[in-house]
């Protein structure tokens, strides 16, 4: 069980911080854009490590207060949760 935990905690993690790429890639070209709802949903599905980076690398989403806020202590409950689901 904790191997499935991890892969799935790794896989949804990277999948996020490729869509926020993705996401910042398009606002910047002006093209159709990812919806937040659809990014805060990521986050929630365990994914806000990744979605954190991604704010960090790409400097995206860092004007919205509820990303800077959010998305770090949604990263902080994951992997609270992941380490006690570890123990």
């Amino acid at each position: 069980m904790l191997s499935w935990l991890f892969g799935y905690f790794v896989l949804i993690n990277l999948f996020t911080y490729m869509v926020m790429g993705q996401d910042k890639r398009k606002a910047q070209r002006g093209q159709y854009r990812t919806s937040e709802q659809m990014l805060w949903l990521l986050a929630l599905a365990g994914g806000a490590c990744g979605g954190w980076l991604a704010m960090q690398t790409y400097r995206h989403k860092t004007k919205h207060t509820a990303f800077v806020i959010g998305m770090p202590l949604l990263a902080i409950i994951d992997l609270g949760l992941l380490s006690l689901l570890s123990a």
